[in-house]
């Protein structure tokens, strides 16, 4: 009598066990692997992170946005037009940090390839969609080098820009996953203009940095400081005794792609280059350095 019952799939090839909740912890680890993995095959050794606004355009689409917008008023009702016509407006003066970033990501990657290296130093990375992360992998792309995107599912602005080194474009659906490459591999933190979402990331690692729970020296840029200043008044957490006057040392706030990155350059070899390069008690060598077996 012929069997009726067909094969049950092995384990890890059964779709409604693997997502269902009793499977989460198997896709929590393959947001770890797997991306381990990827930054093995690819030589990865540290990043720079660039953060910002997702919805900063360019120049040219900013003004090209405005035009347009200026050239069908009538079809908006007059107080739609005008909230609309302020935000093109202050797409237009935004637009430099986008400018700024995509400058600022052109020089490091140009400097970071002529660094002697087995493995990719100090590559530019950011969270692969558009506005501020777009401009940074655009920079980082034309100067040659290679450029992470480390995405992450959202209902609306999330999707990767073109400028990721395609091995090197990533999908998240854990933030928390997320988060943890963003830092593990990170040297510098460049944090432009941007939402609640770029103030989580910047708070996030001058906490881990304050707390002492990085092994490694990592180097915080604030950049714009006309934008930061009437965001956040960092003064007033030391004048509140809420942080220490030494922690304000933890950042540097910056308005030129020039001045970012001197700052970058000096700090990244002063703590990172060479057999001199100085390490903190109990730093180990990321286990992403070292090659395949």
């Amino acid at each position: 009598m012929t069997n009726p019952l067909k094969s049950a799939p092995v384990a890890y090839q059964n779709e409604p066990f693997i997502n269902s909740p009793d499977g989460r912890i198997l896709r929590m680890l393959a947001e770890y692997q797997e991306p381990l993995a990827r930054f093995r095959r690819e030589q990865i050794q540290d990043t720079v992170v660039f953060f910002g606004s997702a919805r900063f355009q360019g120049r040219k689409d900013a003004a090209d946005a405005l035009a347009k917008l200026e050239e069908n008023h009538s079809a908006s009702p007059a107080e739609q037009f005008q909230k609309d016509l302020k935000l093109a407006q202050a797409s237009i003066d935004m637009a430099r940090y986008y400018e700024d970033a995509r400058q600022l990501a052109h020089m490091l990657t140009k400097w970071s390839i002529g660094i002697p290296a087995r493995r990719h130093r100090f590559v530019v990375t950011t969270g692969g969609g558009p506005g501020i992360m777009e401009a940074a992998n655009l920079g980082a792309h034309e100067a040659g080098g290679k450029t992470i995107g480390l995405n992450i599912q959202l209902p609306f602005e999330q999707y990767p820009n073109p400028y990721i080194t395609p091995t090197l474009n990533f999908q998240f659906h854990y933030f928390f996953m997320r988060k943890f490459w963003f830092a593990y591999l990170a040297k510098g933190l460049v944090i432009f203009p941007g939402g609640f979402g770029t103030m989580d990331e910047l708070f996030e690692i001058l906490t881990l940095a304050q707390t002492d729970k990085l092994a490694k020296k990592i180097l915080v840029i604030i950049y714009g400081s006309e934008y930061w200043n009437k965001i956040i008044n960092f003064q007033a957490f030391v004048d509140a005794g809420t942080v220490s006057a030494e922690d304000l040392d933890l950042f540097k706030v910056v308005d030129k792609p020039q001045e970012a990155f001197e700052f970058l350059r000096d700090g990244l070899t002063q703590y990172h280059l060479g057999p001199a390069a100085p390490k903190k008690k109990g730093e180990v060598l990321p286990e992403i350095a070292k090659t395949r077996p």
